[in-house]
């Protein structure tokens, strides 16, 4: 019996949508664009992740997109090939649920780019559930930016720091300490069964410290829709397997499915994936997301963070790819591009990677689904979803 590992790196596309200007992102490509952005202008020089281009990682970006990325052009030793989603969310929920063999079989809702962009009788709602005489923020906005422009204002009022973006989500900012971090994930637990009913895919606590600067912490917590139908996790889970999470993976996919869970900051989530390779059992299943490429430099627009971030990853996985037992599958891919270069502050519509450690080959262009379905045929368990294998 073999085990699978399911990485997938936050918004780490790589370009070449075949739908991207219905999105406006035609030519957005985010691994090409840092790439490129380092052999331009990095004094360190050129982009280096040794282990993910030895699988394929260049390569991979020259077949999504047909453009190249300046330093990444090993000859790929593991099996690769680039994923398109058909999905039509370029966001988390839509990303990871395809990936895992459920392609969202609705339209999402969406908040207008307006101020205010909530309806009157979400407001309501908000503040009856908080509390609160009112809501600051109700607009379109990055985390970051508007706990800076509302922390001052939270911490006076009381009132929670709403927002939203070009995802189906509402955000909701407050201070751990004068809010209070229990306070605000009850807050967002109460919400979320309305807004999973207007069809938004997520609530998302997003707790911070400080008396200025801010700091967001890792007690993030993502209220997300039950998938709609069976994943991965559940065919797994069903087939009397082991399911491990990392990262905020349980939280999209509201637990179903999934046994036991690790969350953290990257760096800690890092040491529960080397841990899962040392001690996951025979036939499981770890399911991984590393979030802080698209939370702290894509939607921040920072390349060389993203660049430095990105090496770091690579840097880290030898002795977890050494750690790996005969017959494991070790895959990394993305749920959608966020691309440091590009206008605005937004996720991008992008193919994603698909680098297969423990194969070897070229898989070629296949489709998001078909990363579950190759999972299922190397665990031998029943597909799940319309994907086919490319193992």
């Amino acid at each position: 019996m073999t085990r699978a590992f399911l990485v997938v790196l936050d918004s780490v596309g790589c370009g070449g949508a075949p739908d991207a200007a219905e999105f406006g992102d035609e030519g957005a490509n985010t691994l090409a664009h840092i790439a490129a952005h380092c052999a331009a202008h990095r004094a360190e020089g050129p982009l280096r992740l040794s282990n993910l281009d030895g699988l394929g990682l260049g390569a991979a970006i020259r077949l999504a997109s047909g453009d190249d990325a300046p330093g990444l052009d090993a000859v790929p030793t593991g099996l690769w090939g680039a994923a398109t989603e058909v999905s039509r969310g370029k966001d988390t929920p839509s990303g990871h649920w395809e990936l895992a063999g459920l392609p969202v079989p609705f339209e999402w809702t969406y908040f207008p780019d307006t101020d205010p962009c909530f309806p009157p009788e979400l407001v309501a709602l908000i503040r009856e559930t908080a509390g609160t005489a009112g809501i600051l923020g109700n607009r379109h906005a990055s985390g970051t930016l508007i706990i800076e422009e509302e922390a001052e204002a939270h911490i006076r009022t009381g009132w929670p720091i709403c927002y939203t973006s070009v995802d189906s989500v509402l955000q909701i900012a407050a201070h751990e300490e004068h809010f209070g971090l229990q306070r605000l994930l009850d807050l967002c637990e109460a919400l979320a069964p309305t807004l999973h009913e207007m069809r938004v895919g997520r609530v998302i606590a997003r707790p911070f410290i400080g008396e200025g600067p801010w700091e967001r912490t890792p007690n993030r917590r993502d209220f997300a829709m039950v998938p709609p139908a069976p994943t991965l996790c559940d065919a797994v889970q069903g087939a009397g397997r082991q399911v491990h999470a990392i990262g905020k993976i349980g939280d999209i996919f509201s637990m179903r499915g999934i046994d036991t869970v690790a969350k953290g900051p990257d760096a800690a989530l890092m040491r529960h994936l080397e841990q899962a390779v040392r001690d996951m059992p025979d036939g499981s299943l770890t399911f991984a997301n590393f979030v802080e490429f698209d939370s702290l430099y894509g939607h921040r627009r920072d390349p060389e963070g993203y660049a430095a971030h990105l090496e770091w990853f690579d840097g880290c996985l030898s002795p977890i790819l050494e750690a790996t037992r005969d017959g494991d599958i070790v895959i990394f891919t993305a749920d959608h591009g966020n691309d440091p270069t590009w206008r605005g502050s937004d996720h991008t519509r992008e193919r994603v990677p698909v680098l297969v450690a423990g194969a070897s080959g070229e898989a070629g262009q296949v489709a998001f689904a078909d990363v579950a379905a190759s999972v299922c045929a190397h665990l031998g368990v029943p597909t799940v979803g319309p994907g086919r294998s490319f193992l």
